[in-house]
């Protein structure tokens, strides 16, 4: 199926409608579809986005580690979601402060140095201590930016959620193996409603055996709806200004109680 769908996306990206970026293009907040609208933007049609949708959803069930994918249906099904997120944000000042201030995770923004030289037990150290143990090195370096939501600051929304997304895993203390995916997936559609983790969540399961799946439905699932529901906006928080903050600390301050098993060896 990922091998069919491939030369259709490929011929789609070289539409007549859908134009290159500009490089470096200013930040503009329109959304009249008039040329691209920010750095990276490739303006689309109506159908160009459904049948990057279905394609893309198609190849991230296929497989769900084509980060790629995965971006370009979120990019593509989540407007109007993305839209009560903005407004989620506008209306908290923690939130409003990072719509306005526009802060990005990269290996460029963080001071490795003075992550490891927090204490034992604050988010930064042990959102540190995450990446290492999962064998991450900032991925967003290297995942496609933003560009096929037609609106400039919807675009940030989108990709601050991606880029605070390893932050979630801290803060749930689940790993990035499918299971804890799994988990973080569940979480995330009932925090934010975007139809890419709502269908992660339902279809993500898929790929489990029989023991985790069991685990699954019958503690993780419950456990993460009722934090998700409980836990105010997650995009909201400021993190890279509450690193000292320990996470027992802020965990109790979202209501985000301790996992009821250790994930770590299940698959």
């Amino acid at each position: 199926m990922a091998t069919l769908l491939r030369p259709v996306l490929r011929r789609l990206c070289g539409l007549p409608g859908l134009q290159r970026p500009a490089a470096e293009m200013p930040l503009r907040a329109r959304s009249d579809g008039a040329g691209p609208l920010y750095s990276h933007h490739l303006p689309t049609s109506p159908l160009q986005k459904g049948l990057l949708a279905a394609g893309s959803a198609a190849m991230a069930l296929y497989n769900p580690y084509r980060h790629d994918m995965v971006a370009v249906l979120g990019e593509t099904t989540g407007h109007r979601t993305l839209k009560v997120l903005r407004d989620q944000m506008r209306r908290d000042p923690e939130g409003a402060q990072i719509l306005q201030e526009r802060p990005r995770i990269s290996t460029s923004t963080l001071d490795l140095g003075k992550l490891q030289s927090l204490p034992e037990g604050s988010l930064g150290r042990e959102y540190l201590r995450f990446l290492d143990v999962n064998g991450h090195c900032f991925p967003y370096d290297t995942r496609a930016p933003t560009r096929f939501v037609d609106d400039e600051e919807l675009a940030y929304v989108i990709q601050r959620y991606r880029e605070v997304h390893d932050m979630l895993h801290t803060l749930l203390g689940m790993p990035t193996n499918i299971l804890g995916e799994i988990v973080v997936k569940w979480f995330e559609a009932v925090q934010t409603g975007l139809p890419m983790c709502i269908l992660g969540a339902f279809f993500g399961p898929i790929r489990l055996g029989a023991q985790s799946l069991q685990v699954l439905v019958s503690e993780l699932i419950p456990w993460a709806v009722q934090n998700g529901r409980r836990a105010p906006c997650v995009l909201n928080l400021y993190y890279e200004r509450r690193w000292e903050q320990s996470l027992r600390a802020l965990r109790e301050e979202l209501g985000i109680t301790a996992p009821p098993m250790h994930v770590q060896g299940l698959a």
